[in-house]
């Protein structure tokens, strides 16, 4: 047999049974294109503590599982020995985890998938090194080896995306990148109106649906790309083709070597794509991944604020639009699926949304395809080095979890401000972490010498030296800085996700290493940090109306140069470290890695209160900053960057709270804005805009205004236009709430008025001595 050493990046796994025994299938990108490896067989194996190994062993002989019992050294994080359980195949696995849970036995690790600990055990995180066997018959290296490395791809990517009616009948399929770019449509007889007019695409003509999913598996093998992007690719154009192939009675074989599409549907929503040999990449989902948001995660919206590009169809009713281009006008249908495409693929290179999930893959073994993932995340990160020391992680509650305390949030200080500074702590959560050795295993240890470790708390000590949790974070934070240097914005992002998620994990009942100790000792440390840090800055003559989280807002009494405050700013940032370095040397001999800076000076500053209340509120501020010599407006938690608002209500508290920072009268601003509204000039930004979160039907107990809305159009037309996860455009009538294509009654302007802009008003107008009731009724001429 042939020996093949090289590098490669991982672009699928799955677990195979062959033969009864399982083995790890893996494709990965190379240098000199895709490979295919087949690990030898692998055994799945969890641990079972070993006071219960006699009735573990009767489980095994009385139900005839093959499961053998190992002596180990492992133990939990609670000191409890344990024996190892070796299953000849994950079904075997399974039964016995089943049958553990009937009679109440405690099984670990029980659930780490067999492809999985294959991968994590040998540091391989995306990028991996390998050695295998080449038989002579078969391009598939066997018997493959594995271990992680530093290598890179280049990775080519196809995006692709379908048209189809209401009942699921294909019209047509696009694909584009590079040298790959056509629309393979179903021909119906109508001609097209512009052949060989577009240079960008080819069409392709096909006669039946049939055809169209064999010209399509036709031109992936062609093209043969690495990745497949597309927009909500998961839970609808694959779904949608996985079951117009079965329907059709044929595979729809479009991974590598001929494997075929798999979909699994789940009943909470989730849909679970396997295409061997291709990473299947939903741009929602990636965005949302990166922490991207938006109002609405539409194609069209998307594009809009990121490309300044829409989609080319932009009527409300883009479904009978498109049926409609099908039937009369197929050369419109074509240029829309394409243009799809291409907005996909310039979303991706605006984000650099490829190479931020490369580079997430290589910090944590997270496929690129995965969405979220935190607790997976951490597992391949940390459990490899628990193991080496001679731990197992621990088992999920039962009951989920007891809740930790939050981040700290402090009392407002409501009012108008003149110079607010904002004070940053730098990644509160992963510098505590690294500050206070926070860890699962350092808590293992920590506890059984308290007397030299560091006190936590809800009764935790955390072990100077035995821990892996801050080495890591240490690692990763240097890391970051590196990027930033580089200006690797996609690495210093994905480093920073990464980091911060470890508190929720930590925190998060379906994590293993839960523990209320590890999430306390964090979020209670931030709360005791933020109280000090805010008792020192009033120790030095300034006043902290509002603290969250990890800010810290400083109100400037009797400071009137802005040059003035951006100098207090800096000395405050100075010091509040050097305070922090001397009281943790001092008090617990720690090298402190906590860091405050300097974030942003406010110009005026507004801190709102609770509606109906004299109380400050939380969350929600305004202000004005002074950004590359322009005033910019700033807005949190407010109307403004709410999607549930109207536009004139957005323009309307954008206009007010401009003119109120700058000290320009607002009287006319209030008036002219009431009576446009009653006049009718402003009926088209009046739309509220909301997503079905569920079926329509599913709402029964609480039936919001846009579903109210939705139903109503559909009765009107007879047809079922709005589904889960639609964007509803309605506004309020005088007979209540209609959606946009469907509204039969006048505008109900005073509910717009009352429920729009009277909040914003009142929210601000009192604090400059003025009355929305009293301007908005002189506007009637009632004074």
């Amino acid at each position: 047999m042939q020996v093949e050493n090289g590098d490669g990046f991982l672009l699928t796994r799955r677990t195979l049974r062959l033969g009864n025994r399982d083995h790890v299938e893996l494709w990965v990108a190379t240098i000199r294109g895709p490979v295919k490896l087949m690990s030898a067989a692998q055994n799945p194996v969890c641990f079972s503590p070993t006071h219960q190994h006699q009735k573990v062993r009767q489980l095994i002989s009385q139900h005839r599982l093959s499961v053998s019992l190992e002596d180990t050294s492992l133990k939990t994080l609670e000191q409890i020995p344990l024996v190892m359980l070796r299953a000849r195949n994950e079904s075997e696995q399974f039964r016995l985890r089943r049958l553990a849970d009937e009679h109440g036995l405690s099984l670990y690790e029980a659930d780490v998938k067999l492809q999985d600990r294959f991968l994590m055990e040998r540091f391989a995180y995306g990028s991996l090194s390998y050695q295998a066997e080449i038989p002579d018959a078969s391009g598939t290296r066997l018997n493959a080896k594995v271990k992680g490395n530093t290598f890179l791809p280049q990775l080519r990517a196809l995006s692709f995306d379908i048209e189809c009616d209401e009942h699921e009948r294909l019209f047509s399929i696009a694909v584009a990148g590079p040298n790959c770019n056509r629309v393979m449509i179903v021909d119906i007889g109508q001609p097209f109106l512009s052949d060989g007019l577009r240079p960008d695409y080819e069409r392709i003509r096909v006669t039946t649906e049939k055809q169209l999913l064999e010209e399509f598996q036709q031109t992936l093998t062609q093209a043969d790309p690495d990745i497949l992007l597309g927009w909500n690719v998961k839970q609808f154009d694959l779904a949608v083709l996985e079951r117009a192939a079965k329907r059709l009675g044929m595979p729809l074989n479009i991974g590598r070597e001929h494997s075929p599409l798999s979909v699994r549907e789940w009943e909470n929503g989730q849909t679970i794509v396997e295409v061997p040999g291709r990473c299947v990449i939903d741009g929602i989902e990636a965005l949302k991944t990166m922490t991207y948001h938006f109002e609405s995660f539409s194609l069209d919206n998307v594009a809009s604020q990121l490309l300044g590009k829409n989609k080319l169809i932009v009527d409300e009713d883009k479904l009978g639009t498109i049926k409609t281009f099908y039937q009369e006008s197929p050369d419109e249908l074509a240029d829309y699926n394409f243009q799809d495409c291409v907005l996909v693929n310039e979303i991706a290179a605006a984000t650099r949304m490829i190479d931020f999930l490369v580079l997430r893959s290589t910090l944590t073994g997270l496929d690129m395809s995965r969405p979220g993932g935190s607790v997976a995340a951490f597992l391949n990160v940390y459990l490899p080095k628990l193991h080496r020391a001679g731990y197992v992680s621990g088992l999920r509650p039962q009951d989920g979890g007891l809740a930790s305390p939050g981040g700290y949030v402090m009392n407002s200080v409501p009012g108008l401000y003149r110079h607010v500074l904002v004070l940053d702590f730098k990644s509160l959560y992963p510098s505590i972490i690294r500050t206070f050795k926070i860890d699962p295993m350092g808590l293992a240890e920590g506890l059984l010498q308290p007397e030299s470790a560091i006190p936590g708390f809800k009764g935790a000590f955390f072990s100077r030296n035995k821990h892996f949790l801050p080495d890591i974070i240490a690692n990763l934070w240097a890391q970051r800085d590196e990027a930033k240097r580089q200006q690797d914005a996609p690495r210093s992002h994905a480093i920073k996700i990464l980091m911060n998620s470890f508190y929720g994990v930590l925190g998060s009942g379906g994590c293993p290493f839960y523990d209320p100790r590890l999430a306390s000792s964090i979020t209670l440390r931030g709360h005791q940090i933020m109280q000090t840090t805010a008792q020192w800055i009033t120790e030095l003559g300034y006043r902290v109306i509002y603290g969250d989280t990890d800010s810290t807002f400083v109100h400037l009494e009797g400071v009137s140069e802005d040059g003035h405050a951006i100098e207090i700013g800096k000395q405050l940032e100075s010091a509040i470290n050097q305070r922090w370095r001397a009281k943790l040397k001092e008090e617990l001999a720690l090298d402190c890695f906590l860091e405050i800076e300097f974030e942003t000076h406010f110009k005026q500053f507004f801190m709102p209160t609770i509606r109906g209340s004299e109380q400050g509120s939380k969350k929600r501020y305004a202000g004005l900053i002074s950004k590359n010599g322009q005033d910019e407006l700033i807005f949190k938690g407010l109307e403004n960057v709410r999607s549930d608002w109207t536009d004139v209500a957005k323009d309307f508290q954008k206009t007010l709270y401009r003119k109120v920072f700058l000290g320009e009268k607002v009287e006319e601003c209030v008036r002219d804005t009431v009576l446009s509204i009653r006049s009718g000039q402003l009926d088209n930004r009046l739309v509220y805009s909301k997503r079905l979160r569920k079926p329509l039907q599913h709402y029964t107990k609480s039936v919001p205004p846009h579903v109210r809305a939705a139903r109503l159009a559909q009765q009107q037309s007879g047809t079922a236009r709005y589904q889960n996860r639609t964007v509803v455009k309605y506004v309020i009538t005088t007979q209540g709430p209609q959606t946009t294509e469907c509204q039969t009654h006048p505008l109900d302007y005073e509910h717009y008025i009352e429920k729009q802009i009277r909040p914003i008003a009142d929210s601000i107008l009192p604090f400059i001595d003025l009355s929305f009731d009293a301007l908005a009724n002189e506007q009637l001429g009632l004074f």
